[in-house]
């Protein structure tokens, strides 16, 4: 019998993604792939494998899963409420689940999306080159209770028990932003007002774009109204017809006619896509050469996150204090040894 992880009830954006497709953009489809793809890096390490491999994305909540084999998973992404049937799951980590046990993940606890990683990855064919859902181009749909998810060959079924401490993604802060197409028809006083301004993360949202909030006048870019329709890409910093800042991400337009003031770095666009309604954000401009020079692609991620796995239970052999701890009551250095 294959192994598969059977949905009971799904979280309402619960999504197949991977790294996207690159090179269709004449098509009129946008990238796609994980809104944060540093979490699919650190599934990927934890378990051991490569970075081929789709996993789940949840936004709101995750769900309720059954495995119906033994199977790994890797828990990474905004950090969620897990369970195990009714013991409770670190994230940021890899856990082995037997057949007929369950799998219960819950909302966020800060951030926007989570990812359940599977080893083997999840087994079906792909579709121009990717296995990501892409539902603003039509490609695949929202999964849903009653569905199941076949499990690849894991090549390193043994390999689980894992920790990876993850970057701070989850609570806004600076962001770091390329001058765009448009960037000169804004005002050098437009351009200083727009990074002093402090924003905020609206309500309106999805994995096509976020909107932004803040206090004080509308941006404006001269002529605006002039613009023709040119190409768009993820990251992109749009200034809507009301003057505010919309933020393009995975599953954004190929095309638009607002002006833009700017285009995140990928290297902060998990930061960007992460920022929870309220999460407070502002902008820096950087030149080319310096986000080249800052840019750590996924090959070069996953290798400095290979290094950084710890395991959930520390061999005692390995702790050189070990006669500092009160084994007898169970009470140790929260920082040697993590809970599963």
């Amino acid at each position: 019998m294959s192994r598969a992880l059977r949905i009971h009830r799904a979280g309402p954006s619960l999504t197949v993604q991977d790294f996207g497709r690159i090179g269709f953009l004449e098509f009129g489809l946008s990238c796609g792939g994980a809104a944060d793809p540093l979490a699919l890096t650190e599934g990927a390490a934890l378990l051991g494998q490569g970075l081929e491999h789709a996993a789940l994305e949840m936004a709101g909540f995750g769900g309720e899963f059954e495995a119906t084999g033994e199977m790994r998973i890797a828990l990474t992404g905004a950090p969620m409420v897990a369970r195990l049937d009714d013991a409770p799951l670190l994230w940021n980590a890899s856990h082995r689940l037997q057949a007929g046990q369950r799998l219960s993940i819950g909302a966020p606890q800060a951030g926007m999306y989570g990812y359940l990683s599977i080893g083997g990855g999840i087994d079906f064919a792909p579709f121009l080159g990717s296995r990501s859902t892409h539902l603003a181009g039509g490609i695949g749909q929202t999964l849903r209770g009653g569905d199941s998810l076949t499990a690849g060959h894991d090549a390193a079924p043994d390999n689980f028990g894992n920790y990876l401490s993850p970057s701070d993604r989850f609570s806004g802060g600076n962001i770091r932003i390329l001058p765009s197409a448009q960037t000169d028809l804004f005002s050098a006083e437009e351009l200083a007002r727009f990074t002093a301004t402090t924003f905020t993360r609206g309500a309106r949202g999805n994995r096509q774009g976020v909107a932004l909030e803040f206090d004080g006048c509308p941006f404006a870019a001269a002529e605006q109204l002039f613009l023709l329709s040119e190409i768009m890409v993820v990251g992109d910093i749009q200034m809507t017809g009301e003057g505010a800042p919309f933020i393009l991400l995975p599953e954004c337009q190929t095309t638009g006619g607002y002006p833009r003031i700017g285009t995140v770095v990928p290297d902060d666009l998990p930061r960007m896509a992460q920022a929870a309604p309220g999460t407070v954000l502002k902008f820096d401009f950087v030149t080319r050469e310096v986000a080249l020079k800052a840019h750590v692609n996924h090959a070069q991620n996953y290798r400095a996150l290979m290094g950084k796995i710890a395991p959930l239970i520390r061999d005692p052999h390995d702790i050189r204090d070990l006669l500092s701890y009160q084994l007898i009551s169970g009470v140790t250095a929260g920082s040697e040894n993590h809970d599963t």
